[in-house]
């Protein structure tokens, strides 16, 4: 991102979710890594796919866990009041496991070479304005036609996904910082 009065540059962070059965991807630009940008993006992801999963296994960032357990970890307060709200289950990948979410691996991969290859050679001067880039190209992504397989990842959500996603709650998560009074 490329700052409009300075010309400084700044890095940005693109979120990707991919849904375990139709590999149905969504994918989001955002400034950070912070517990409001993880939040955020994993608000949108469920939006988008218009409905929530029984589970949803993200990386293990700070952001996310108070106690980095490698089999129990620890989620804290706003990200258990988030799994709260939508009525889901937030289980971390254990730190160093890439199989624990080799769907999202996957798809991190193909985020990258379909979408963010294309937008390479573009400037951008805020977040948001990557982020309709990026929107903009998520339709192509999943109406490309399986090699392999037949129809593509939107199809295979139609079919696999969809019918087993639980209603999204009529509000959006709004996130709240708690801090000790001292």
């Amino acid at each position: 991102i490329i700052g409009a009065d300075t010309g400084e540059i700044r890095q940005a962070s693109v979120f990707v979710a991919v849904l375990g059965a139709s590999s149905y991807t969504f994918a989001c630009a955002t400034p950070g890594q912070t517990q409001a940008d993880w939040l955020t993006g994993i608000g949108r992801a469920l939006a988008f796919i218009g409905g929530v999963p029984q589970m949803i296994v993200p990386d293990n960032p700070r952001a996310l866990v108070t106690v980095a357990n490698r089999y129990e970890p620890e989620l804290n307060r706003a990200t258990a009041e988030f799994a709260n709200h939508y009525g889901t289950v937030i289980l971390p990948a254990r730190p160093r496991k890439p199989q624990d979410k080799a769907k999202v691996e996957s798809g991190v991969q193909v985020v990258e070479r379909w979408i963010l290859a294309r937008l390479r050679h573009r400037q951008f001067f805020s977040v948001a304005e990557l982020d309709a880039a990026i929107a903009g190209l998520l339709p192509a992504l999943n109406e490309r036609p399986f090699k392999k397989l037949p129809g593509c990842r939107k199809s295979a959500f139609i079919v696999l996904d969809a019918p087993y996603l639980r209603a999204l709650p009529t509000s959006r998560f709004v996130l709240a910082e708690w801090k000790h009074a001292g």
